[in-house]
């Protein structure tokens, strides 16, 4: 299958590379010279605009920071919509919000394209292993003809409802994600200043009723998880600028519809206190620096 693949960051570059090992022709494109080249090396063939990517392919898959990048991508001149053949596939991996992916797959329809909203869970190890989970919005002929590329990088493939339904599921996870990252750098951080060796504590934890995804695979105390962010000084995984973003859209999106979120607002606040210090671009798990000092 030709695929095309936008956005080459932490997660699309090991998105790629399992999109080739099953198989499939991946022409990429990226901003940045050095990921586009590190694609390549790979196996994937490089193009020199979006607008060239999306002629040429049957599938164009992007993962993209912002929704303000996903709607210059989407829709400008030069972009996947105006470009891509009749029939296209358009699956979108980004984190955005479900306001904007449906405007978007109103706007892929008019072009005769097929556009789902599909963004992902898991992580950079999850990616890098093949196991991202998808959380798919669109329709039911979109979601099955995503499934195979999907399943391609992922071990969960979720059909969550009509489009938007996606960024809403996605929203609702990262809001945890966000506040779990907070709440076991605490945990962890009074463990330790109480005697207790961190390991040992973590030990205990995930055998026990405090057991998460952060506390077990993304534990934010440093050595604890061997090859994880937290023990490679917080350096590649999801940064907390993106964290940031993420928590914004959560509660923009929780205004519109009077839901209140006073752990997600406080989470922000702790997040955006790292940013402000100058960690904007290290992972979550940094946050536990904050609690240690």
């Amino acid at each position: 299958m030709d695929i095309g693949f936008i956005g080459l960051g932490n997660m699309g570059i090991p998105m790629v590379r399992n999109l080739l090992v099953a198989g499939n022709q991946v022409h990429v494109f990226d901003m940045s010279d050095k990921a586009i080249s590190e694609a390549v090396e790979y196996g994937a063939v490089a193009t020199s605009s979006i607008s060239e990517l999306a002629k040429k392919v049957d599938v164009i898959v992007s993962m993209l920071p912002t929704p303000a990048i996903v709607k210059e991508v989407m829709v400008s001149p030069e972009g996947v919509i105006p470009n891509a053949r009749e029939g296209t596939l358009v699956i979108d991996c980004s984190t955005s919000d479900p306001k904007t992916a449906v405007q978007l797959e109103a706007l892929a329809v008019t072009r005769g394209l097929n556009l789902i909203d599909a963004p992902v869970s898991g992580g950079v190890p999850g990616a890098k292993a093949g196991t991202l989970t998808f959380m798919v919005g669109g329709t039911e002929a979109g979601f099955l003809a995503a499934k195979p590329v999907l399943t391609a990088m992922g071990q969960n493939v979720v059909h969550c409802g009509p489009p938007g339904s996606g960024q809403a599921a996605k929203l609702c996870n990262n809001l945890l994600l966000g506040v779990s990252t907070i709440a076991v750098s605490e945990s962890m951080c009074l463990g330790v200043r109480l005697g207790l060796d961190p390991s040992v504590l973590a030990n205990i934890i995930n055998s026990s009723s405090g057991r998460c995804w952060v506390s077990e695979v993304y534990n934010p105390y440093p050595g604890v998880v061997s090859g994880s962010p937290a023990s490679n000084d917080f350096l590649g995984g999801f940064a907390c600028d993106l964290m940031i973003k993420d928590l914004s859209l959560a509660l923009d999106a929780a205004h519109g519809v009077h839901q209140p979120l006073p752990m997600t607002a406080a989470s922000k606040q702790f997040f955006q206190i790292m940013s402000h210090q100058g960690n904007g671009a290290k992972d979550i798990t940094a946050i536990v620096r904050m609690f240690q000092q």
